[in-house]
């Protein structure tokens, strides 16, 4: 299992594994600053979408993702999003994913926001998978962080290997063709 360099992620782009795909990191998009997203040498940066569920301890909920309570966050639409300090929330990728039955992509924080105390947590995507990837990021500061929507957010890197006897679509994955934030399932 090797991984994989940008010309071969363009490949499994234009076969449908990424869409909408940026064939370059676009780092200034209409003439503004942005926080670097598309194609690298060796990667993908995923953009986040404006849609976050933002954690809040209004009701003293429990999270239990036995019994998840969607009382415990809030709903939000908007192209920035204040993180509460050590706080957490969801969002979800721009781009929709379908993974190849011989790929296997883990996702790592982008340095700008880890060196803001933004902690990207995401689960590998595994072969034969496909949906809009749930973003998990943790606020680790005491103090309000910021995050913007259309822009990058974690960096995937994909590792190609032989295809292993059962696939996630093959096994019917709970999170299989996963569209919006995905809430934990059982």
């Amino acid at each position: 299992m090797s991984i994989l360099p940008d010309w071969r992620i363009r490949e499994l782009a234009r076969e449908g594994m990424i869409e909408p795909f940026e064939e370059r990191l676009v780092r200034n998009a209409q003439n503004a600053g942005v926080i670097s997203y598309g194609l690298s040498s060796f990667g993908y940066d995923l953009r986040c979408a404006p849609e976050w569920k933002v954690f809040v301890n209004a009701f003293n909920t429990v999270v239990d993702p036995k019994e998840f309570d969607p009382k415990g966050f809030i709903d939000v639409v908007s192209d920035e999003i204040i993180i509460p300090p050590n706080s957490f929330v969801l969002a979800r990728s721009v781009e929709y994913l379908k993974i190849p039955d011989t790929v296997m992509v883990v996702a790592l924080g982008k340095s700008t926001y880890a060196r803001c105390g933004i902690v990207a947590n995401v689960t590998p995507l595994e072969p034969g998978w496909e949906g809009h990837v749930t973003l998990e990021f943790s606020n680790t500061t005491p103090l309000p962080a910021k995050m913007y929507a259309n822009e990058g957010c974690v960096q995937l890197l994909f590792f190609e290997g032989e295809r292993p006897e059962v696939t996630y679509r093959d096994r019917g994955g709970k999170y299989q063709g996963q569209t919006g934030v995905t809430l934990p399932k059982l």
